[in-house]
């Protein structure tokens, strides 16, 4: 079935009424706003693609309250003085459904005097408003972009558990879960995963959820999140990762940058600038006037920083920083042959702020060994993973996208909450 046949078996979107000047036509949405003026009366439609006039002088057979959902056949009519040029006239309505009590809020009103809370609170309700429809459209065509980029390098999708038995990322605290009585946990990526996997396609992609239980109730932090992951094999380092990670950020920003406002759209050059961790420590500690080379992580006030200068020294609000130290990185990172202290690993920042993680892995098996024996971690909690790489995998490597930090970065939203549709943290489980 063609995507053309699936529309017909709906009523007409609001998008698409312009197509049809002079026609009858069948649409439907919710009320959005009506008003009286001279015997005349003016009804706004709303539907998930947009808002429609309509007119009629004919007395509404009923009541039309706002939210209430209504079927409608009219005539297209062109009129320039309408909202996107054209109105419906003639309608004749068919109510579908009715709210059964006040709204929260006025739709037609703007957002400014709305707390988090408060759209947290009603989200069922506020996120029909247009501006939170923009929002996550928006991360839906992030999500379609990613997947369209991969799919045309022939990258596999994948679908990984998330429940899991083993921990996957040591730096991070786990959701313990009850599993019929045996330990288990919500899985905090799907890294172990994507790395067999890699031993069967060559080249995988993920889009799901991961959940993270640190206790940081930060504006940067969700406890439930949604990844964009991919992994690749046959690599030659971890800065053929970046090659393919540049081309999925063009083709994410592409997407979404004629929805943005020139303020928004990014400085995005066809070669995104790199910085060694060093060079970045170096540099930080001049500007903060004070020794930071001893430093494992950057801090956020480093991260943003780090943003302000790529743009102003290469008109690129993203920057690669390499060569983490290794310590610092998980048990699986490849360390760099000539400085075996740091790793082929890397970090994406997106206007100051890390957006992306990623790296070369691990491939051959006795470094496996020697890597969780020195961070003192059980060979046996590992042995269905450890399995791939007994039977041999080849070089490979792969990285992680945070979605609602892209949107968030992207749109200047400065609580994640507000990236998110449902978030959760360490106070909210619902709605």
């Amino acid at each position: 079935m063609s995507l053309s046949s699936i529309d017909a078996i709906f009523p007409l979107r609001i998008a698409d009424i312009s197509h049809h000047s002079g026609q009858i036509i069948e649409t439907a949405g919710y009320i959005h706003h009506i008003r009286h003026l001279g015997g005349v009366t003016f009804v706004l439609l709303r539907d998930a693609t947009g808002i429609v006039q309509i007119v009629t002088r004919e007395p509404l057979s009923s009541p039309l309250k706002p939210e209430t959902t209504v079927l409608v056949r009219a005539q297209v009519h062109q009129e320039s003085r309408a909202p996107g040029g054209f109105e419906l006239i003639r309608p004749r309505f068919t109510i579908l459904s009715e709210p059964q009590m006040a709204r929260p809020y006025d739709l037609t009103h703007p957002l400014e005097d709305t707390r988090l809370k408060f759209r947290l609170d009603f989200a069922p309700f506020m996120l029909r408003h247009p501006h939170w429809r923009k929002v996550f459209q928006m991360a839906s065509q992030s999500v379609q972009a990613f997947r369209h980029a991969l799919i045309n390098a022939r990258f596999v999708e994948i679908h990984t558990p998330k429940i899991v038995g083993t921990a996957t990322e040591s730096g991070a605290a786990v959701f313990p879960v009850q599993y019929y009585g045996k330990e288990a946990f919500l899985a905090q990526s799907p890294q172990f995963y994507k790395q067999i996997l890699c031993g069967v396609f060559d080249r995988v992609y993920e889009v799901g959820p991961v959940f993270r239980a640190e206790p940081h109730d930060t504006v940067r932090h969700l406890s439930q999140y949604t990844s964009l992951d991919a992994e690749m094999a046959y690599i030659r380092d971890h800065h053929d990762v970046m090659r393919v990670l540049t081309i999925v950020i063009q083709e994410m920003v592409e997407a979404v940058s004629p929805h943005l406002d020139s303020s928004q759209r990014p400085w995005l050059p066809g070669e995104i600038p790199v910085i060694s961790f060093r060079e970045a420590l170096s540099r930080l500690s001049q500007a903060f006037s004070c020794d930071l080379s001893h430093e494992k992580d950057l801090a956020p006030q480093h991260e943003g920083w780090l943003g302000r200068w790529a743009l102003e020294t290469f008109h690129s609000d993203f920057l690669y920083v390499e060569g983490y130290p290794l310590s610092k990185r998980p048990f699986y990172t490849h360390p760099n042959s000539d400085d075996p202290e740091t790793s082929r690993s890397f970090d994406l920042l997106f206007r100051g702020q890390e957006l992306v993680t990623g790296g070369q892995r691990l491939h051959r098996y006795d470094d496996y060994v020697s890597a969780l024996t020195a961070r003192h971690l059980n060979h046996a909690r590992f042995d269905s993973y450890l399995m791939a790489f007994r039977y041999g995998m080849p070089p490979h490597g792969g990285f992680a996208i945070g979605l609602e930090r892209f949107i968030a970065r992207l749109l200047g939203i400065a609580n994640i909450r507000d990236a998110s549709l449902f978030p959760r943290d360490m106070t909210r489980l619902t709605p």
